[in-house]
């Protein structure tokens, strides 16, 4: 179940996460993108041809306008990516990797 918002391609779930509209795209992974490889809202739509350019910069708009409670959900995207890193256990795969780049 989703809520409309005042932007026309954005809805919030239950949880009040905001989404693309009739995607799974939420509006922090695009920021997440963005930030990761600077990616301007063209180029966002030459790697994501499925969305359209309205789409992009209605979630670009409904960030700027709610940047703080978005940069705290990036946060803890963040928060939640590093702690699953320290928790995770070395894998013998990656022991080996880690002594081929570091004899």
């Amino acid at each position: 179940m989703t809520a409309a918002t005042a932007y026309q391609h954005i809805v919030l779930d239950a949880a009040g996460v905001p989404y693309i509209a009739n995607t799974t795209l939420k509006v922090v992974e695009i920021m997440e993108a963005q930030r990761a490889y600077g990616w301007s809202p063209e180029e966002y739509h030459l790697n994501h041809r499925y969305l359209t350019m309205g789409q992009i910069h209605s979630a670009l708009a409904y960030y700027w306008d709610h940047q703080s409670e978005l940069d705290a959900m990036l946060e803890e995207r963040e928060q939640l990516a590093v702690r699953a890193e320290q928790s995770a256990e070395a894998s013998p795969l990656r022991q080996r990797l880690r002594k081929l780049n570091h004899p």
